[in-house]
C-alpha cells in the first residue's frame, strides 16, 4: 500500500471517529486568540490533566509555548457558529464574540464547560503538537448537550436509550 493511500483511509478512519468540539484560547501580548480544535480529551484524574493538539502551523502554538498557559472552551451544541469562525483563517475570530477574561485567559460566553491550563509538556506527535495541560480550573457551566464533530460534520450527542454506568477506578480490571 502506498503512503498516499494509506493516508487516505486513516483519515477516512478518523472522520468516523466523533470528538468533542473546542475552542482553544490563550492571551499573547494582551490579546486574545484561539482556535478550533477536535483534537481534545481528558489525560489524568490524580492530577487532573487534559491534553489538545495543534498542528506545528498553528499561529496559537507558539503564543500558547510563550505564555505557558492555555484555556478550553468545550463547545455547546448551539454553538456551531463560533465554531465555524474559529477555524476560518485570516479573520478576527473574537470580534462580535462575547468573551471575558477568566484566570488570565479569554473565556468564551455560554460554553458548555471551561477548563483553565498551564502547559506542563510539549510532545511532537508527525506534524502536530500534543500539548499535555495541567487543570488549574474547571467549570461546567449547564446541561446542554455537546457540540460533536464526526463524518467532516458537527453534530450532537444523544444518550443511548440503555444507558452504562460511567467507569471508575473501581470497575476497571
Amino acid at each position: 500500500m502506498t503512503a498516499t493511500l494509506a493516508t487516505s483511509r486513516f483519515k477516512d478512519v478518523m472522520a468516523g471517529v466523533g470528538g468533542p468540539v473546542t475552542i482553544v484560547t490563550a492571551f499573547d501580548e494582551g490579546a486574545p486568540h484561539g482556535t478550533t480544535v477536535t483534537a481534545f480529551a481528558s489525560l489524568s484524574l490524580d492530577p487532573p490533566m487534559v491534553t489538545v493538539a495543534l498542528s506545528e502551523n498553528s499561529t496559537l502554538l507558539p503564543r500558547i509555548v510563550r505564555s505557558g498557559r492555555f484555556g478550553v472552551n468545550v463547545l455547546a451544541a448551539s454553538q456551531r457558529g463560533l465554531a465555524h469562525r474559529f477555524a476560518r483563517p485570516g479573520v478576527d475570530r473574537f470580534a462580535g464574540a462575547n468573551w471575558r477574561a477568566d484566570d488570565g485567559l479569554p473565556r468564551l460566553a455560554g460554553c458548555l464547560g471551561w477548563i483553565a491550563c498551564d502547559v506542563t509538556q510539549a510532545v511532537r506527535g508527525g506534524d502536530h503538537f500534543l500539548l499535555l495541560g495541567a487543570v488549574k480550573d474547571a467549570q461546567r457551566s449547564g446541561p446542554e448537550t455537546p457540540l460533536i464533530y464526526a463524518d467532516r460534520a458537527f453534530g450532537t450527542l444523544l444518550p443511548c436509550p440503555e444507558t452504562m454506568p460511567a467507569v471508575t477506578s473501581r470497575t476497571v480490571s
